[in-house]
Parts: C-alpha cells; sequence; structure tokens
C-alpha cells in the first residue's frame, strides 16, 4: 500500500481529517488545530476531566466529578471550557447542573492522527 493510500483510508476513518503523522506532514492548519487540542490535554487537571468523562459511558452531571479535584469550581468550570473549546467535549445545562460527554469524533481524530499505519509498522 503506498502512502497515498494509507493516507486515503485514514483520513475515511477518521472523518476526513488529515493523514496520519507517521505517512505524512501536516500543513499548518492542521498543525495548529492539532496544538490546540494537545494543548488542551497538556494540564493534568483537564487530562483527568477527559478521562472521567470520556470514562463515564454517556453523560456525567459537573456533580458527580467536582469533589475529585482540591481546585475551586471556577477552576473546574476553566478547565471544561478550554476543553470544550478544543472540541473535545460538549455540554447541557440542565436546571442547576451541567451534563458533560466526550465527543467521540474528535477522539477519533486525535487517535487517527496519531495512528501508526499497519504498513508502516509491519515494515519494522
Amino acid at each position: 500500500m503506498s502512502n497515498q493510500e494509507i493516507a486515503e483510508s485514514a483520513g475515511q476513518r477518521s472523518g476526513g481529517c488529515c493523514a496520519p503523522i507517521s505517512v505524512s506532514a501536516l500543513d499548518e492548519a492542521q498543525a495548529a488545530e492539532g496544538a490546540a487540542v494537545f494543548k488542551a490535554l497538556s494540564d493534568p487537571i483537564r487530562l483527568r476531566l477527559m478521562s472521567i468523562i470520556a470514562s463515564a459511558g454517556g453523560e456525567i452531571c459537573v456533580c458527580d466529578f467536582t469533589g475529585q479535584f482540591d481546585v475551586s469550581g471556577p477552576t473546574i468550570s476553566h478547565h471544561l471550557r478550554v476543553l470544550r473549546q478544543a472540541g473535545l467535549v460538549d455540554c447541557e445545562r440542565r436546571g442547576t447542573w451541567v451534563y458533560y460527554w466526550p465527543k467521540p469524533e474528535r477522539m477519533q481524530w486525535v487517535s487517527a492522527l496519531l495512528a501508526v499505519p499497519e504498513a508502516a509498522a509491519l515494515a519494522r
């Protein structure tokens, strides 16, 4: 399989994202988009929040995870806003509480970006 075929199949799997970085270099826009996602995940609190939300198996109320952190509510809200702006989670207010869920297509995008195509893995 050629690099172009690998890139095309990766783009189809990820919903038209981009080729894995192991196949071809990112253009400027793709690099900026990827950097924003990785920057959002680079903070330990945000990474923990993302893992709690993603592992919840659906949506989770903010009231169910704020007690797991030694930071204030406004700080948690800030970190959740960063995750939303990066497109990793979405939310909905219901009365007093806000419910969060992961955006699978964005998680797949990150996964596809970092994927090692089988052909490349077998070549080593």
